[in-house]
């Protein structure tokens, strides 16, 4: 459903990534793994548009979306998570929620099919629906950034580290998320640095070193921690 092949992007005069290749299945749940300063922001940032880039392809459904605009692939299905728990911080919760499908406001009956949709996913949003959103803690934070995103109906959600920075209670409440939206047909692709998160709900990891794919192998065919933790300090590559 998702590939990107070849992928050469970065920032200006500065290359990030340096052939990046990996498929993201319909219906499945990848994992790109790294450390910091590695590339994965970069590569989600390249598959939605807001990185330009400078040799390769990103393809949705066997069409070739990188010499589209960012609002055009979000239309035809990709929408990314970002790092950080993004949110704006003096609008409501709901509100935020809203500015997901603002692309599609004239719906309005849909709209509010969606909202009750995560409501029903993340109780907590519905609780605090007229907070604003710069009371909410980390974990409440990242909850509605991934409901936003699931505003704007995507078909390939792309999510950036959503477990950074959270307590081990509230990384379990977001795994359990994901597997959720696995589940209801989402393809995702899941930038992780927290690698046994990743073991437990990925199909297939890639681990990326350089802006290069240093490592790729299917989830429960023998993985061994010290064996990815290789990858990840340098070394070998496969």
């Amino acid at each position: 459903m998702l590939r990107v092949e070849n992928l050469v992007a970065g920032y200006g005069r500065t290359r990030i990534l340096h052939g990046v290749s990996l498929n993201v299945p319909k219906g499945g749940l990848v994992a790109l793994l790294g450390g910091n300063g590695t590339g994965k922001s970069t590569t989600l940032k390249s598959i939605v548009g807001l990185v330009d880039v400078q040799e390769g392809q990103v393809v949705l459904n066997d069409q070739v979306v990188n010499t589209i605009p960012p609002e055009q692939r979000s239309a035809l299905g990709l929408s990314l998570v970002p790092q950080g728990k993004e949110v704006f911080a003096a609008m409501s919760v709901e509100e935020n929620l809203l500015m997901g499908a603002f692309h599609r406001r004239r719906d309005r009956a849909g709209i509010a099919a969606d909202l009750e949709g995560v409501y029903q996913r993340f109780k907590r949003l519905r609780e605090r629906r007229k907070v604003n959103a710069g009371m909410l803690s980390g974990g409440e934070r990242q909850m509605l950034s991934i409901g936003r995103s699931l505003m704007a109906r995507p078909s390939v959600l792309l999510l950036d580290e959503p477990s950074a920075a959270l307590a081990p209670r509230i990384v379990e409440e977001i795994a359990e998320a994901i597997l959720g939206l696995r589940a209801l047909g989402l393809t995702l692709l899941l930038v992780e640095q927290n690698v046994g998160m990743a073991l437990d709900i990925a199909d297939y990891i890639y681990v990326i070193r350089g802006g290069r794919i240093a490592y790729e192998r299917e989830v429960g065919s023998g993985i061994a921690m010290e064996e990815l933790q290789e990858f990840y300090l340098g070394g070998q590559e496969h």
